[in-house]
């Protein structure tokens, strides 16, 4: 029986949503024709639109919907940066984000950006006065609103503030997060009514049981932003192409589901992280629970096993059922140190010892079992080598 822990990097597919999916899928007309295939389409599309923003607390204008993560991301800080103002040119970035962000980052910067680190704590906090410094004159500035590696939650409103205060645009990548916070852009931009503070907010449907391939960024009307892809007004033009009609209503119907059991999902699934944490800890006294001991997303355990290299402990667990990670998974099959865990002041050495053990709507006591029925024995052989496992 394979034990699923790695819900951060995807989580199972809701059956609501796959009823969604399959019967918007039966619906044949392309959202921007005008006969009445297309206008069926077109209404299915756009109620799935408001249903998101009302979940979203935007408006339906605001949510552009994307193929996932990654693009929103993307779009929102290119688009923010061909908009930006002439003559701004720094990039405002805290340490420990995700690749998605880094990456895009990285790319600006051969562009012409500059990059204003800033750094984090020694959970991957960001801590709003460091965040505010770089600020004034940038460009743009993005921060997560909880890490995907470590599960440490920012104060995403202390974020928006200061980017408000500081008249510099905001986006904030919310794909860990969504499902597990309460999360409302409207509440978040506070009173901004300009292109500063708060202006773009990332998500990702397969996080929350919806179909891979879906997701979301909105953007302030009052953002300037450019597109990325070009070839017809759909969307206020921020993405042009042949909407995903499908993929709109399976995200949206997830949505409703994960919003309508937030409270009592973080509650269950934040109880059965506290017994692995407390039965790790008891079974292998070394290991250090990195992140923020409370402000962290409810179903993140992520430990340092010192002495050990994470990849064989990985393997380990996956030969005894069970599935975990060393870090993003947008980063699998990259045997590489985290990133995170270096920007919280640990050693490369250290930062290659970690595991990452995130639960969902579908963990069970029995998940739990299976890890601490197996994990001292995994860190017996794998600690020391150095390089591998020992016989």
């Amino acid at each position: 029986m394979q034990h699923y822990l790695d819900h951060a990097a995807t989580t199972p597919l809701r059956p609501e949503a796959r009823a969604a999916w399959l019967a918007a899928s039966d619906i044949v007309g392309n959202a921007s024709s005008t006969h009445g295939a297309g206008q069926d389409a077109r209404r299915l599309l756009e109620e799935s639109r408001e249903r998101t923003a009302s979940m979203l607390g935007c408006d339906p204008i605001e949510v552009v919907f994307t193929s996932g993560g990654t693009e929103s991301i993307n779009l929102a800080l290119q688009g923010l940066w061909r908009a930006r103002k002439a003559g701004a040119d720094a990039v405002v970035m805290p340490d420990g984000e995700h690749h998605a962000t880094m990456d895009t980052i990285e790319a600006l910067v051969k562009t012409g950006a500059v990059l204003r680190p800033v750094p984090v704590t020694s959970s991957a906090g960001i801590d709003v006065s460091d965040f505010a410094r770089p600020l004034p004159g940038a460009a743009l500035a993005t921060a997560l609103v909880a890490n995907n590696e470590v599960g440490t939650v920012n104060d995403a409103p202390g974020l928006a503030a200061a980017a408000a205060d500081a008249g510099v645009p905001l986006h904030l990548d919310a794909v860990a997060a969504l499902g597990h916070l309460p999360l409302s852009f409207r509440s978040l931009r506070g009173d901004a009514a300009s292109g500063a503070g708060l202006v773009a907010m990332s998500v990702a449907g397969h996080k929350i049981g919806a179909p891979v391939g879906v997701g979301a960024l909105v953007t302030a009307r009052s953002a300037s932003l450019a597109a990325l892809l070009h070839g017809g007004a759909q969307q206020r033009g921020l993405r042009a192409g042949t909407q995903d009609v499908a993929g709109a209503a399976a995200f949206a119907t997830a949505l409703e589901i994960a919003e309508q059991e937030r409270e009592a999902e973080v509650a269950r699934v934040g109880g059965l992280r506290d017994r692995l944490i407390d039965g790790i800890r008891s079974r292998v006294p070394a290991t250090e629970l990195l992140g923020d001991p409370e402000h962290r997303l409810p179903g993140n355990a992520h430990f340092l096993f010192p002495g050990a290299v994470g990849e064989s402990l990985l393997f380990l667990l996956d030969m005894a059922g069970v599935a975990a990670s060393t870090g993003s998974a947008c980063q699998a099959g990259v045997a590489e140190p985290s990133h995170v865990v270096m920007a919280m002041g640990r050693s490369e050495h250290e930062a290659r010892s970690v595991l990452r053990f995130t639960l969902g709507r579908t963990s069970t006591d029995a998940d739990i079992d299976a890890v601490l029925a197996t994990i001292a024995d995994a860190y017996a052989r794998a600690s020391g080598s150095g390089t591998g496992m020992r016989s």
